[in-house]
């Protein structure tokens, strides 16, 4: 499931998480939370020194491909619950980009899940236009 709007609150999402029907079969949680950050990414991405510090970004996203993404990540080991929250418009620095929650089994399979789903999200789904002092 994939939600817009209003920042959710990790300890909320845990209460809902645990009170689902896939609850019995999770073993640990995992959270990804994507931050704004100042440094431009292709300086920590591609090591380009001649970059200008990030003020902000604009961001947006394609919410069927977000779905499709998690879909796919469900079909993975051990993968039982999955929640996410894609942040919209423009965003200063240390403003929140994304949060991804993933239960399961084991801690090998969720590591796994959440790399796997994370880098769809970032890769496939998502447009991140920076801006610069």
């Amino acid at each position: 499931m994939c939600e817009k709007k209003t920042k959710p609150s990790m300890d909320t999402w845990l209460q809902e998480a645990k009170s689902h029907e896939s609850a019995n079969k999770i073993g640990m949680y995992l959270v990804h939370n994507g931050v704004v950050r100042e440094t431009a990414k292709a300086k920590v991405r591609a090591g380009a020194q001649d970059t200008r510090p990030v003020t902000g970004m604009h961001f947006s996203y394609d919410s069927a491909k977000v779905e499709s993404a998690i879909e796919d990540t469900y079909k993975m080991d051990g993968i039982y619950y999955i929640r996410t929250w894609l942040a919209e418009g423009q965003l200063k620095t240390g403003d929140d980009i994304m949060y991804v929650m993933i239960g399961g089994d084991i801690r090998p399979h969720i590591v796994d899940a959440l790399q796997y789903l994370v880098g769809r999200i970032k890769n496939e789904c998502v447009e991140e236009i920076e801006m610069y002092e």
